[in-house]
């Protein structure tokens, strides 16, 4: 018989090499029991970052996703966002890249958020990728899904108004 740290490590050995690859242990598709709020807070973002209403999403091993919402929608903030029908992105740990979906105002205008990210979640603060700059706000801001009304469809302004704009 073997002792038993040398069983527990050959145990831990066959786990290793049978087990599922850990970069795909976070995917769940939209048909298991979690939620896109669950899987948010899971990577270290707020829940709130979605609206209220998300029932069907998808999301694959390398953390690309797709939320579909009824229709277009704005939620208010500190700022107004924007909430396309698809919104997409790919989520890592503390961030979401690749975004598209997602607008938000300054003053009059509408621009693309482009990635969204916390850099230490004790500071407090969330960075929105706006293309020009990264908007920061409070992340208490985002504790919670919001509410969002139904919107039209929203044109960002083009790269070239945001250059100008600066």
């Amino acid at each position: 018989m073997l002792p038993l740290p040398l069983l527990c490590l050959s145990f831990l050995s066959f786990i290793s090499y049978t087990s599922i690859p850990f970069s795909s242990a976070f995917v769940l598709p939209s048909s298991s029991s979690s939620s896109i709020y669950e899987i948010l807070l899971d990577h270290g973002l707020p829940m709130g970052l979605m609206p209220k209403g998300v029932k069907e999403f998808d999301i694959d091993e390398t953390g690309r996703f797709q939320v579909r919402l009824d229709q277009p929608c704005n939620a208010d903030f500190k700022n107004s966002l924007h909430y396309d029908r698809n919104v997409s992105g790919t989520l890592s740990y503390g961030q979401i890249g690749s975004l598209s979906g997602i607008l938000s105002q300054e003053l009059f205008l509408w621009f693309e958020v482009k990635a969204i990210r916390v850099d230490i979640p004790s500071s407090g603060l969330i960075y929105f990728d706006v293309g020009v700059v990264y908007k920061q706000f409070p992340l208490s801001l985002f504790e919670t899904p919001p509410d969002c009304i139904a919107a039209r469809t929203v044109e960002p302004e083009s790269e070239f108004d945001q250059e100008d704009s600066a």
